[in-house]
């Protein structure tokens, strides 16, 4: 059976509420989930798929959890894995960084051999830029509790749907 990790980093607890989400879309497979600020950074090699949840923080920042460890990733081998993202992040206020957090965070771990897998579309949110973006997708799923609650439920069900089906589950 395909071991799952599911590790957020959270401040404000939305984040954390996200990968609740997730996590009971994904009821019926090896699921584990884990708040990074508790987590030994080895573990995050002992699943076949990783799901990280990072919000942006301040002006396109890490959450402070995941700045934490940011550097000592590069000690990890991601080789193999299949590594899906997802941000919190307020669209309106900070358009000129909407989902960076998610967008550094592939960036270092795709550098490390990690395979990005969950792309989200960019429609129906509006934002100037992100570093999250590639090829006119996301390299995850994007929420906005600030200015688009009603719509995160949904999404997460697509995307979740959206992972089971490019992992074959």
């Amino acid at each position: 059976m395909t071991k799952i990790g599911v590790f957020f980093g959270t401040t404000t607890g939305k984040t954390e509420g996200i990968a609740d989400l997730i996590v009971d879309e994904l009821d019926g497979l090896a699921v584990v989930c884990k708040d990074i600020s508790k987590t030994q950074l080895e573990e995050l090699t002992q699943y076949d798929v990783l799901i990280l949840g990072c919000p942006t923080w301040d002006i396109g920042q890490l959450q402070s959890d995941w700045g934490a460890i940011y550097d000592d990733l590069d000690k990890l081998d991601f080789s193999g894995k299949k590594v899906a993202y997802f941000g919190t992040g307020d669209q309106y206020g900070y358009a000129d960084n909407f989902m960076d957090a998610i967008g550094i965070l592939e960036e270092k771990i795709s550098s490390r051999g990690g395979q990005t897998i969950g792309y989200w579309s960019t429609e129906g949110y509006e934002f100037n830029q992100s570093r999250a973006v590639r090829n006119g997708k996301f390299v995850g799923l994007a929420i906005d509790e600030d200015n688009q609650p009603e719509k995160t439920e949904e999404r997460v069900k697509r995307w979740t749907a959206q992972l089971k089906q490019e992992l074959g589950l």
